[in-house]
């Protein structure tokens, strides 16, 4: 059965401002404001409203498209060979994100990543600059908890997590893993959160894909592909054969420069505290930025000296670094980048023009930028993606009729919130009268005993807590009077923060197609909003 989610009717949808009340780390909302952005050279971070002024990067992209063009045909994506050719031509842009193959699609912020580097794409080549979209998915991860859970929301508004239990294989990359028996619990689990016929046809589409043999990456690329059918990007799985083929230099090239890299690294580092900015990843003296397949387990390379590695965990012998070079030569899918090479790997290979990354990724590419100055490349312009959440219709008239916003949603407790909308909150006016008249009686108290400081402090606060505390049971009873809208306001409040997260990090890719259908994902990539500096609502009809 098919499913229009779009709303049949324009409503306003709801914004936050995300530089507003801290809700961007630290880094990100700095280079928002203009702040701090030199800290990303080689790397241009890019403003809102702003495109990329680059021409395309003079390198031979034919062998990866090639290769991406086999790979996305059999996911099958209806223009992988257009896709493809698009990349293959020097005059093509590319515009790259990323993130680990989650299970059932990993949370919505997947989708809206995915989404975002289209959107960016089809901008651009509207703009007379012909771009192509590219999903790089991280399968050489090997962070199982990340991967192997979902969360869901019922119709009641009940939020459930399902998962696959404790990882079977610590450190195994995720590309090298299949889901094992527990995939078909987690499916039962999750499908009887969402009776009815709607629910039918998304079920069948993931059922289909997550299978017990079936892989994290083919899964995740299956699925993905087949809600954003012509509109989805390029997927690329970085455990491709022809993808480690092609890194073969830029990890040689990491392994021989590793002493600049080091003292890059450090110089980085020093740089963002010297600003009092905070690392987001730790100093590690010594340790490389990539990692060593070791009996199916994924190991840090630890430098041992000029000439010698050894593995994090695994105790042996320091041996040449000849050998790893050997063994890069011999096996490249042996060796992958961490956290700290892959996005200049990523560029390198794609010759990225403009890449989109999340607010903690954003927060720790300045010290990424050692590695795109290790390999030499010409560094992207760098975007922060957007944020979003998906609000029924209903739901948004709700909020309009009381006159609601995010911001107050997010920020204020919903009988609190429920009581001033309906007129009822009686305390905080004559809360704001009594602040002040107790702020008046300081300078005359003072001026008579200092000592009275503390005391007079003493008042003020329990006068504040017994009055928060009254207005707390005041907001209870306008709530017990007007249960229908509290219980509506709740339900807003619940979608926006399941489990007290926000609902893009919580939710899955498969709540949103299971609850409001298939074209549910093509319809957020249209409504997303390309401003990084608020979050607008998605609107769907239920």
């Amino acid at each position: 059965m098919s499913h229009d989610p779009t709303p049949q009717l324009a409503v306003e949808a709801p914004q936050l401002d995300l530089l507003a009340g801290d809700r961007l780390p630290p880094l990100p909302a700095a280079y928002l404001r203009g702040e701090h952005r030199e800290l990303l050279a080689p790397l241009r971070f890019l403003p809102p409203g702003e495109l990329p002024a680059a021409a395309p990067a003079a390198i031979e992209r034919r062998p990866l498209a090639d290769a991406l063009a086999v790979a996305n045909a059999a996911y099958g994506h209806p223009a992988a060979d257009e896709l493809a050719a698009r990349l293959a031509d020097p005059e093509t842009r590319v515009v790259v994100t990323g993130q680990q193959p989650g299970l059932f699609g990993g949370p919505l912020l997947t989708l809206t990543k995915m989404a975002a580097a289209v959107r960016w794409a089809e901008t651009l080549t509207a703009r007379g600059m012909p771009a192509v979209a590219v999903f790089w998915v991280a399968t050489e991860d090997h962070d199982w908890a990340e991967v192997a859970q979902a969360t869901f929301m019922a119709g009641d508004g009940t939020v459930e997590r399902v998962d696959l239990g404790e990882d079977p294989a610590p450190l195994m990359p995720v590309g090298m893993r299949t889901f094992g028996a527990p995939v078909a619990a987690a499916l039962d689990a999750a499908q009887a959160l969402y009776p009815g016929d709607l629910a039918a046809e998304p079920w069948r589409l993931i059922r289909r894909f997550y299978r017990p043999d079936a892989r994290f990456g083919e899964a995740f690329c299956r699925l993905l592909v087949a809600l954003l059918g012509h509109r989805a990007p390029l997927m690329l799985d970085s455990m491709d054969a022809a993808v480690k083929r092609l890194e073969r230099p830029l990890l040689r090239r990491l392994v021989e420069a590793r002493a600049e890299h080091q003292e890059l690294q450090r110089q980085a580092d020093a740089a963002l505290e010297a600003r009092g900015l905070p690392l987001q990843v730790a100093p590690q003296p010594g340790v490389s930025p990539l990692f060593l397949l070791h009996r199916h387990q994924r190991r840090r390379i630890v430098w041992r000296g000029d000439d010698a590695y050894a593995l994090r965990g695994v105790e042996q012998t320091a041996a040449p670094v000849e050998q790893l070079l050997q063994t890069i030569d011999d096996n490249p899918a042996a060796v992958s980048p961490g956290v700290l090479a892959r996005p200049a790997i990523q560029d390198a290979l794609l010759g990225t023009t403009l890449q989109i990354l999340g607010p903690s990724e954003l927060a720790y590419m300045a010290q990424v930028t050692p590695a795109y100055r290790v390999l030499g490349i010409d560094a992207p312009w760098t975007a922060l993606r957007p944020q979003t959440l998906v609000l029924e219709r209903k739901q948004v008239e709700h909020l309009n009729e009381l006159g609601v916003s995010l911001d107050e949603l997010f920020a204020t407790p919903v009988e609190r919130l429920l009581a001033a909308k309906l007129g009822a909150d009686v305390v905080t006016p004559v809360r704001r009268r009594i602040d002040e008249l107790l702020a008046g009686l300081r300078q005359p108290i003072l001026a008579l005993d200092p000592t009275l400081e503390r005391p007079l402090a003493k008042t003020t606060a329990q006068v504040g807590r017994n009055l928060d505390q009254l207005a707390s049971k005041v907001a209870a009873a306008v709530a017990r009077r007007h249960d229908v809208w509290q219980r509506r306001l709740a339900r807003i409040a619940v979608t926006c923060r399941p489990a007290g997260t926000l609902q893009e990090r919580a939710l899955s890719v498969a709540h949103l197609a299971a609850r409001y259908g298939t074209p549910a994902a093509a319809a957020l990539c249209d409504q997303l909003d390309l401003d990084p500096t608020r979050l607008r609502a998605v609107v769907l009809s239920s």
